[in-house]
């Protein structure tokens, strides 16, 4: 069951509409952990303090701001509710935009808003009259100790919310001079084909992540003492004449497949048996103690 991460009242108007933030999205990676590499036990980060010369538990940390060097001002958890705004409770629409008029640079986080029951009419008629109108609607919330701009969107048949960085957040980008590059109408008009030859409907679900895939069949490989073949890797020539290289490129992609290649039964790294044994498991601290103690009593 997905956690709620924000709980509280959606408000615009008169109308308040209870409900709950659930993330929409979250990354996937395999991820390794650090080991000692003399016994493989993982390895910890303990909280150390240099003046005490000792490690410190959780409960002896507070938080301070250091507004010069060396020199914090503290804080505890009951003062920092204190000063908590309106919008750590009550979301309000401050305003509705047209969502053609917003930079995706500015989207952050996403997030599914759920209505609780005594507010599903008001919800529905929210989303309802957005999708009529094209409205998406600009509103404050706090949370994760930070008060965020967010963007609702509605969908099919729900709201979304996105988070959204402040423009003083926003990078400036370079500047690229391509305003001083003359682009000719035989050029334009291949790329354009070329664009309109690799054009296809977004479907998500088509696109994998190869590293992590490759990564999988690493460790399948590792576990069953195989050793991996290194993928081969794509060499770019540089482009000389833009020209040919466009026409060739639409070319490519225009001639028809006479043979077309089985797909691989498994993405990744190519294993290859090494004749080596399955690798042991990391040991424990307490076996490898164990294990020493017999030594020196022998």
């Amino acid at each position: 069951m997905a956690t709620t991460v924000w709980k509280g009242h959606l408000t615009f108007g008169l109308i308040s509409i209870p409900m709950r933030l659930f993330a929409a999205a979250r990354g996937e990676r395999v991820s390794f952990n650090q080991l000692h590499n003399v016994c493989h036990s993982r390895l910890k980060m303990p909280l150390f303090c240099p003046v005490c010369n000792r490690n410190v538990e959780r409960s002896e940390i507070v938080k301070g701001y250091e507004y010069d060097k060396d020199q914090y001002v503290l804080f505890n958890e009951e003062e920092l509710d204190k000063i908590e705004p309106p919008s750590a409770r009550v979301m309000e629409i401050i305003e509705f935009v047209k969502l053609d008029e917003i930079d995706p640079l500015y989207l952050d986080s996403s997030y599914y808003i759920t209505p609780e029951e005594p507010g599903l009419k008001a919800y529905t008629l929210l989303m309802k009259a957005m999708q009529e109108t094209g409205y998406g609607a600009i509103a404050k919330i706090t949370m994760h100790q930070r008060e965020h701009i967010v963007i609702i969107r509605p969908g099919s048949k729900n709201l979304t919310l996105h988070t959204m960085f402040y423009s003083s957040e926003i990078r400036a980008a370079e500047a690229v001079p391509t305003d001083k590059i003359e682009v000719q109408g035989q050029e334009k008009k291949l790329a354009e084909q070329l664009i309109e030859s690799l054009a296809a409907p977004f479907q998500p679900d088509k696109y994998r992540d190869e590293y992590s895939d490759n990564v999988r069949a690493l460790i399948a490989a590792k576990l069953q003492g195989q050793e991996v073949a290194e993928a081969p890797k794509a060499h770019l020539a540089p482009v000389i004449d833009l020209m040919e290289a466009l026409k060739k490129s639409l070319a490519e992609k225009q001639a028809p497949t006479a043979v077309k290649t089985p797909p691989a039964t498994q993405p990744g790294p190519v294993a290859v048996s090494s004749g080596k044994k399955p690798p042991t498991r990391a040991i424990q601290p307490e076996s490898v103690t164990q294990k020493r103690g017999k030594k020196a009593a022998g």
